[in-house]
């Protein structure tokens, strides 16, 4: 997969990926709005690439993709991608940034593109916005994309609940 903003390469990830992974699923915001994906090492950065959902999806397309700057080919910046939720059986949009790349519009620029992917080569009639109630700032850029909070869901039976937006 690949597409191109203005600012942004949106492309697979790799297992040599694995540094920049580690670096964004250890960081405390990534965990506390997130998930812990328990990723402690290198190792376990590679395996999570190699093995798990955000590069091997159920269905053909969806999962994570890396978002990187055209103007520094190679330069991850975040994680942008198309998700099926079982449990809701919905489509959504995801993405999260390294602290030092937020609120520059870089979120906005990719969910939009990856919405208009999921509708145009994915067939995705409804994709919505999933977050924590507290996160204000994702909640910002699903309301610049043009949805508004729907319900309350819970993504497990440990979710302390997740906002969704559509």
């Amino acid at each position: 997969m690949r597409l191109e903003t203005k600012r942004l390469r949106i492309r697979d990830l790799t297992e040599e990926d694995a540094g920049f992974v580690l670096r964004l699923v250890t960081d405390e915001a990534f965990i506390e709005y997130i998930a812990d994906k328990g990723i402690q090492d290198i190792e376990g950065a590679r395996a999570f690439l190699r093995d798990g959902s955000w590069t091997n999806p159920k269905r053909p397309g969806h999962g994570m993709f890396g978002l990187e700057l055209r103007s520094e080919a190679r330069t991850l910046i975040g994680i942008g991608g198309i998700l099926y939720r079982e449990t809701l059986d919905e489509t959504d949009v995801g993405y999260a940034l390294l602290p030092e790349f937020r609120g520059r519009g870089f979120a906005f620029e990719a969910a939009e593109a990856l919405i208009g992917y999921g509708r145009s080569d994915l067939g995705a009639e409804r994709i919505v916005g999933l977050t924590a109630p507290d996160n204000t700032a994702s909640i910002r850029t699903l309301e610049k994309l043009g949805m508004r909070f729907e319900r309350n869901v819970k993504m497990s039976d440990d979710d302390p609940g997740t906002q969704l937006y559509a």
